[in-house]
């Protein structure tokens, strides 16, 4: 590994098991917090970036029908010079539902929706921006009871890391982290924040 990579690794923060399930708990009890909800869920889902999943439009996400894509296409994504090509990632099913929820609530509440309807709005109807964002995190990581701060990009590494744990195959993490370089990638095998937890419990003290 190289010194950057393992400069960045020892910097990666996830998301514990218990923090994961609290944050999601919170904002899904009420239809105040559902939008945030949705985001969150699609990032720990799908590993995508603060300003992919800002970026998308109605059209993006859904067909004609208000069904919620299995492939979704991106129009905005770290680009790399040599690979400009649009990426794909897949939603997992129990994300689809709640983006599908979303937009029903959305035309519910008597909103014009189009394909170039942004999906994820502020309260005054316009794209939330990143500093939006990053706001209603850091909110809702206290209301969770979070005993510390995170980035938003820990969603990302959150999901990279799971899967991982889940399947030990760094060429398939890659291919989810949509990483030119399996250096990259390689920061996800590194210890989570769930397993030093389990480590420091088991210490005889």
């Amino acid at each position: 590994m190289t010194a950057y990579a393992d400069t960045i690794a020892r910097s990666v923060k996830t998301l514990t098991e218990a923090e994961q399930r609290a944050l999601l708990k919170v904002t899904g009890q009420h239809i105040a917090g559902w939008r945030d909800h949705c985001i969150f869920s699609l990032a720990m889902g799908t590993g995508l970036r603060e300003h992919e999943i800002l970026a998308l439009d109605v059209g993006d996400v859904f067909d004609d029908a208000g069904r919620a894509k299995r492939r979704l296409v991106l129009r905005v994504f770290k680009r790399s010079a040599k690979e400009p090509a649009p990426q794909e990632v897949l939603l997992p099913d129990v994300v689809r539902a709640k983006l599908e929820k979303l937009l029903t609530t959305r035309k519910r509440a008597g909103e014009t929706i189009t394909p170039a309807t942004p999906v994820f709005v502020s309260r005054l109807g316009r794209r939330l921006s990143a500093r939006q964002l990053r706001d209603a995190f850091a909110i809702w990581q206290k209301r969770a009871g979070f005993e510390r701060h995170l980035s938003f990009h820990a969603a990302r590494h959150t999901a990279c890391s799971a899967v991982y744990r889940a399947s030990k195959d760094l060429r398939l993490t890659q291919k989810f982290a949509r990483h030119k370089s399996v250096v990259t990638t390689s920061i996800y095998t590194h210890p989570t924040d769930d397993e030093m937890l389990r480590a420091v419990q088991g210490l005889v003290c």
